[in-house]
C-alpha cells in the first residue's frame, strides 16, 4: 500500500509539473501578469509531495523494522 502511495505521489507530481510547464510555454502572456513566477505552483506541489514521500518512507521503515523484530522474537 505504501509503494502505491509513493508511486502515485511521484506520478501526480511529474504529471502536474509537466502540464504546468507545457501551459507556461503555450500561454506565456497569462503568466506575465502574475506577480509570482510561473513555477510557484510546481514548488508548492513539490513541497507537499516531498512531505508525503517522507512520511511514507518513514512509515515503511518502521513497519519493516517491526516485522523484522516480530520474526526474530518468535
Amino acid at each position: 500500500m505504501l509503494n502505491l502511495l509513493i508511486g502515485s505521489t511521484l506520478g501526480v507530481f511529474i504529471g502536474k509539473s509537466t502540464y504546468d510547464f507545457w501551459d507556461y510555454k503555450s500561454h506565456p502572456m497569462i503568466y506575465e501578469i502574475q506577480s509570482a513566477p510561473w513555477y510557484t505552483a510546481i514548488l508548492l506541489y513539490g513541497a507537499v509531495c516531498a512531505f508525503i514521500l517522507l512520511v511514507a518512507v518513514i512509515a515503511k521503515f518502521i513497519l519493516k523494522r517491526k516485522q523484522k523484530h516480530q520474526c526474530c522474537d518468535e
